[in-house]
């Protein structure tokens, strides 16, 4: 996920801060706004339940066992020491409620964990959203800027609604633990995968939340949605790295989804196989959760988060053979451009390797060869970078230089397969 930054609604400047809502708060009416404003479901929750503090504890614990890996934005503190993102109210002493939004994201279409050609890669579901822009053509959109659009129509009417209070609105990018708001505003349980799984609509959803002033009584309290995992302990099993160390409780170090898009430089060895051909993120644990066999569709063709066909399933030597203007060009303002260039290349390295198949030895001999000139290719990209997520995306000496590295490691793979290989029968 991006950095931590505080994104406030232009219609929030110059309100004061209220200790109670002019009129009456009522979670229902605020869902009913959301709904409007185009998500799926939502609630509201008071910070003043003891929950709160309960989700403080987990994080803290998350944090200090080291488990976040190199995000090192999860783990700042401020001036007392406190980790900001372990309570809403930290950041925001003025705050004491959010709102809690839900959007639907599952496409009609394959699982990752279904039957694909050899010579195609996996991109996280989330990864292909699109839309349509005024002559028909399919865009990258980023979720961010979507659902932030929402929740600047939510937040008006409920200043509309409820009077003057202070606000901001997070998609993804603030100090706020959406799955664990979601969870106490009724919006679902933490599975087993650590995701949040709402009981209908499973667990292929964005969250977007407003941090407000607005108090909530307290026969207001959401009911929470008990815990439907059971005994079930698909995705533990499916994770092919071994990620989920445990029923909830998951470890980003070896986490597909973190390696492909967060880690810069060299993935570890032992950890390259389990990878498979995913090249932006990982689905597995949520394919296999049976909550997802019964989520509605989300998403189609017609919608700002309509599923990008080129990218389901893509085909690896494509990929391999965009360059830094190719990747630009199809990129830009999609949720891929955190991985980087060069990350994305030294993941499709990998899953060549695990492809097992010699008709990408000539790119993976070609990278093992050239990773020195690549490096400064992708240096020089962001030394001239000019924005903010350009910076972050290209900026990737590490991922570079990993690349020639990756790449020998992907043709030993193959060749010791191929040697592997039993020899036909003879005529």
């Amino acid at each position: 996920m991006p950095p931590a930054s505080s994104i406030p609604l232009d219609s929030c400047r110059g309100h004061s801060v209220t200790d109670a809502s002019p009129v009456e708060v009522r979670q229902e009416r605020v869902r009913e706004m959301a709904q409007r404003a185009g998500f799926t479901e939502a609630g509201m929750v008071s910070l003043r339940l003891p929950e709160m503090e309960l989700n403080a504890e987990r994080f803290t614990q998350f944090i200090e066992e080291g488990r976040a890996g190199s995000m090192q934005y999860l783990a700042r503190r401020d001036d007392e020491g406190r980790l900001i993102r372990s309570r809403v109210d930290v950041p925001f002493p003025w705050a004491r409620s959010v709102a809690v939004c839900l959007a639907s994201y599952n496409a009609d279409a394959p699982l990752s964990t279904e039957v694909a050609d050899a010579s195609a890669g996996w991109i996280a579901r989330y990864g292909w959203s699109g839309a349509k822009n005024a002559d028909g053509a399919v865009r990258p959109s980023d979720y961010h800027k979507v659902l932030l659009k929402r929740l600047r129509a939510l937040e008006a009417e409920m200043h509309a609604e409820f009077g003057e209070f202070e606000s901001r609105a997070y998609v993804d990018t603030g100090p706020v633990v959406e799955r664990s708001v979601a969870r106490a505003a009724g919006l679902g349980w933490t599975g087993k995968n650590t995701c949040l799984i709402h009981p209908k609509l499973g667990s292929w959803n964005f969250l977007a939340v407003i941090v407000t002033s607005l108090e909530l009584g307290e026969e207001q309290a959401p009911l929470s949605v008990p815990d439907r995992c059971g005994t079930c302990r698909r995705c533990l099993d499916a994770c092919p790295t071994g990620a989920l160390t445990e029923p909830y409780r998951m470890d980003a170090n070896l986490c597909i989804s973190y390696l492909t898009i967060e880690h810069r430089g060299e993935i570890a060895e032992d950890l390259r196989a389990g990878m498979g051909r995913q090249v932006f993120g990982c689905d597995i644990c949520q394919d296999v959760c049976p909550w997802n066999r019964k989520a509605p569709i989300g998403v189609d063709d017609g919608s700002d988060l309509a599923p990008r066909r080129a990218l389901i399933n893509p085909d690896l030597e494509w990929l391999a053979g965009l360059e830094l203007a190719d990747f630009e060009l199809l990129f830009n303002g999609s949720p891929i451009r955190r991985a980087g260039f060069a990350g994305l290349r030294r993941n499709v390295a990998i899953a060549m390797g695990n492809s097992g198949l010699a008709k990408f030895l000539p790119w993976l001999e070609r990278w093992a060869a050239s990773d020195d000139r690549a490096s400064h290719e992708v240096g020089q990209v962001a030394d001239g970078a000019k924005s903010e997520a350009a910076s972050s995306g290209l900026q990737d000496r590490a991922n570079a230089s990993a690349l020639g590295g990756t790449a020998r490691w992907a043709i030993h793979r193959i060749r010791h397969r191929i040697r592997q290989a039993p020899s036909p029968p003879e005529s």
